[in-house]
């Protein structure tokens, strides 16, 4: 069953430093000083009284920051805040964000000790080209070690990977992609690198040093990403930032969508359709095409993108399409239909 998560934003707190394209809080639009223990506590006792939860595993999270990177008191203030509904079971875990560099046995250890069950290691990048330019402040050789360690004592780890940066390029991108594979994630998140106010990438950007790649090369970058995370069975949780009315104030340039994620998983399903309904063995013979219902806007497309290209490809002639309830996402048959004599 999917967790219900009760989030916490500490934007930029414990950075040791601001990365070229970050400006947390123009990111995420939230005061990071919201965010006291006694806050946290009552943030909890309200939501977990509300009825939708149905009997669904409740999880305490803390995104936007660099957890372990924080003070130990300030971590310690924080733990300590979710720790009572951890003891009753109210809570199945917490879980955080945090840096590569930012990981060793006693940030870990502290972490574990208070019910930290999931970490999500800002990698980025593993090319040390990208993470130089990027100013990213780690090597790849710290984002090994960290994941080593997650994985030596049993925790849940997640990899965050950018495409777009300075320096980075498809090869570079998906090598990223193939190296974080081998390190044994359970979770992946990607995102396009986009130009916000207050990030040197912006002044970057507008001295002409740096490009942002368009909506559509980092759409095809995130599905051959994606591809390789489900070859590997790696869960892809999170693909383009979370659409808010803050970033898109502060959004200067670069492939941002509000429906990104479902931009990739529709060009993803194409590219399935595309070949399946090129296997037909006579394409004369009418058929049907069976899709999960809950794949239907997946393959219209945006603005019916989908549906344009299969029909300007002649590749829906003689093919009817249906929807059915029973069948999971991205699962497709064809079958050619059989007439009676």
């Amino acid at each position: 069953m999917t967790p219900f998560i009760i989030p916490f934003f500490i934007a930029h707190q414990g950075c040791p430093h601001q990365c070229v394209f970050c400006n947390q809080r123009a990111i995420a639009g939230r005061d990071d000083s919201a965010v006291t223990p006694s806050r946290i506590r009552a943030a909890i006792s309200e939501q977990l009284a509300w009825p939708r939860l149905q009997g669904r595993p409740v999880q305490v999270a803390f995104y936007g920051g660099s957890f372990s990177c924080l003070e130990r008191g300030v971590q310690l203030g924080y733990l300590q805040a979710v720790e009572p509904f951890l003891a009753s079971g109210q809570v199945e875990m917490v879980r955080v964000s945090t840096r590569p560099d930012c990981l060793d046995r006693d940030a870990v250890v502290l972490l574990q000790d208070y019910g930290v069950g999931l970490v999500e290691v800002g990698v980025q990048s593993l090319h040390s080209e990208v993470l130089a330019q990027s100013e990213r402040g780690h090597s790849v050789t710290q984002v090994e070690e960290a994941f080593a360690l997650l994985h030596e004592v049993g925790m849940t780890v997640g990899g965050q990977l950018m495409v777009g940066l300075p320096g980075d390029s498809p090869s570079r991108a998906l090598g990223s992609g193939r190296k974080l594979c081998a390190l044994r994630p359970d979770l992946v998140r990607i995102y396009p690198t986009l130009v916000v106010t207050g990030s040197r990438l912006a002044a970057w950007y507008q001295m002409g040093s740096y490009q942002p790649w368009s909506l559509a090369k980092s759409v095809l970058v995130c599905v051959a990403l994606k591809e390789f995370f489900d070859q590997a069975g790696v869960t892809v949780i999170r693909m383009g930032l979370q659409a808010a009315r803050a970033l898109e104030d502060n959004l200067v340039a670069g492939p941002y969508h509000p429906a990104f994620g479902e931009m990739v998983l529709s060009r993803q399903l194409f590219k399935k359709l595309r070949y399946i309904l090129r296997q037909r063995c006579n394409p004369s013979l009418p058929c049907q095409l069976n899709l999960a219902s809950r794949d239907r806007s997946l393959f219209t497309g945006i603005r019916n993108e989908n549906l344009r290209r299969l029909q300007s490809l002649g590749l829906l002639e003689n093919v009817d399409v249906f929807f059915n309830d029973h069948y999971p996402r991205f699962k497709m048959t064809l079958q050619e239909k059989q007439f009676l004599p």
